[in-house]
C-alpha cells in the first residue's frame, strides 16, 4: 500500500500554489490628534510699546509747547494793568507824517494845582521834540525848553531798563514795564514789555528808555516798588499833551501816582532824579529854573546820565 505523503513540498509549489494572490500589507499610521488642529500664528507685539512711547512723547512736547506759548503770552499780556496804546498804534505814531502840517509855537506852560493833598507842577510841552544825550544842555542853550532826567542807572555806569540814544542800544532790559519813545518830531509814550517800539525806533536812529509805570490807561499798579517820601518827578500823557510834572513836597509813589490818575492822565511814568535841576522856556524863549540853580552842572555821573532834551520842532 502506497501512502502519499500529504505535507507540502515547498520545493516544487504547485499550480495551485503560483496562482495565489498574495496578502497586501496593512499599514497603519497612528498620528496625535493635536496635528490636526489648525494652528494659529500670534501677530507679533514688537510695534507696540515703540508706538505707545512715540505717542507719550509727542503727547509731552504738544504740552511743553502749549505751556510754553501761554507763558510767553501772559508775559507780554498779563501785565496787571490796562494798556491804552498798543506799541503798533505808538508805531504807527512815531512814523513821519506825509502832510506838511505847520508847527505849532514852541513853548512849554506852567500851571499849578493840589489834588488830593499833592501839590503839583504841571508843565504842558507844545510844539517840541524829544531827544536824549548824554552832556547837559547849557543854561544859556536857547534852543532848551526843557529837560530833565530819564533813565536810571547803577553805580557801575549801567541802566535800569532798555535805553536807546540817538539809535545807539545802550542796554536792552524789559523790567521797567513803562517807555517814552522818541523819533523825529514825534513823542509816544506807553506800557509794554513788547520791544517792538524800541527796536523800530533803533532802526530808525530815535531814542527811547524805560521807567516805572506810575498810571497807565487811567489804572494804578497792583504794587510799587520805591518806598518813602521824597521829592517825585513824572512824565504824563492827558489827551494829546504830554506833561513834565514835579511834586512840591515830599511824596510817597503812591499817593503821588494817584494825584496824577485823579487829575486826568491816562498814562505816567516815573522820572528820577526829584530834585535836580533843570529849567524850562515860555513862548518868548525866557528861562525859567526847576529846582535850584547852585545845583548845576551836575558834576557826578557825568557823561552817564542820560538827559531828556527838548527843542523846537523841525
Amino acid at each position: 500500500m502506497i501512502i502519499e505523503n500529504q505535507t507540502p513540498d515547498t520545493q516544487n509549489p504547485s499550480s495551485d500554489a503560483l496562482h495565489q494572490t498574495p496578502e497586501e500589507p496593512i499599514i497603519i499610521i497612528e498620528t496625535d490628534e493635536t496635528d490636526n488642529q489648525p494652528q494659529t500664528i500670534k501677530p507679533r507685539k514688537r510695534w507696540k510699546y515703540p508706538m505707545t512711547l512715540v505717542c507719550a512723547v509727542g503727547c509731552l512736547a504738544l504740552m511743553t509747547l502749549s505751556f510754553w506759548i501761554w507763558r510767553q503770552w501772559s508775559y507780554y499780556h498779563r501785565i496787571g494793568v490796562p494798556i491804552s496804546v498798543t506799541p503798533q498804534e505808538n508805531i504807527q505814531k512815531l512814523m513821519p507824517s506825509s502832510t506838511s502840517a505847520q508847527h505849532p509855537e514852541p513853548e512849554v506852560v506852567h500851571s499849578s494845582d493840589s489834588i488830593l493833598g499833592v501839590a503839583l507842577d504841571l508843565y504842558a510841552i507844545k510844539g517840541l521834540r524829544a531827544t536824549l544825550q548824554f552832556e547837559e544842555p547849557d543854561t544859556a542853550d536857547r534852543s532848551v525848553y526843557l529837560y530833565s532826567r530819564s533813565a536810571d542807572h547803577k553805580a557801575s555806569g549801567e541802566y535800569h531798563g532798555s535805553l536807546v540814544v540817538q539809535g545807539n542800544c545802550r542796554q536792552v532790559d524789559r523790567g521797567r514795564l513803562g517807555y517814552i519813545a522818541m523819533l523825529h518830531n514825534q513823542i509816544a509814550i506807553g506800557v509794554s514789555r513788547s520791544d517792538k517800539v524800541r527796536e523800530f525806533v533803533q532802526k530808525q536812529g530815535g531814542s527811547f528808555f524805560r521807567q516805572f509805570v506810575l498810571v497807565s490807561d487811567g489804572v494804578l499798579p497792583r504794587q510799587f516798588y520805591l518806598h518813602g517820601k521824597v521829592e517825585r518827578r513824572a512824565i504824563g500823557r492827558k489827551g494829546d499833551t504830554l506833561y513834565y510834572i514835579a511834586s512840591r513836597n515830599k511824596e510817597t509813589l503812591w499817593a503821588f501816582a494817584d494825584a496824577l490818575r485823579e487829575y486826568g492822565f491816562v498814562d505816567a511814568i516815573y522820572i528820577t532824579g526829584g530834585t535836580d535841576y533843570g529849567y524850562y522856556r515860555t513862548r518868548d524863549r525866557q528861562r525859567h529854573d526847576i529846582g535850584d540853580p547852585a545845583d548845576y552842572p551836575h558834576e557826578k555821573w557825568k557823561g552817564i546820565i542820560p538827559w531828556l532834551v527838548f527843542r523846537a520842532q523841525q
